[in-house]
């Protein structure tokens, strides 16, 4: 009885790992394939784009408009939760700018 589980768990434990070698395989191939794509897009990707000035414009909108969502959300605990909301803000605002200004 137990020499019948073991070869079933040995072969079980075959078929996974053929399986998983044969996913590794593939998935280096379409690695490889894709390579020329990567380096077009991280050539676009770096190219100089939004400048500092126009980044912190489009992330005070998106910052209050991120806020108002949170303030909806928060309902009844809006004014006890003010504090955070102000420090939310400016959190969101520098992460968000910075991220603008670096990605785009």
């Amino acid at each position: 009885m137990a020499g019948d589980t073991d070869s079933k768990d040995k072969r079980e434990a075959r078929t996974l790992a053929i399986a998983i070698v044969v996913l590794l395989v593939l998935l280096l191939g379409a690695a490889v394939l894709l390579l020329p794509q990567l380096a077009e897009i991280s050539r676009v990707s770096l190219e100089p784009g939004l400048g500092l000035k126009d980044a912190a414009v489009i992330s005070f909108f998106v910052t209050i408009a991120l806020m108002v969502v949170f303030a909806i959300a928060a309902g009844d605990g809006f004014i006890g939760e003010i504090q955070f909301m102000l420090a939310g803000f400016a959190s969101f605002f520098v992460i968000i700018w910075l991220m603008l200004a670096w990605i785009f």
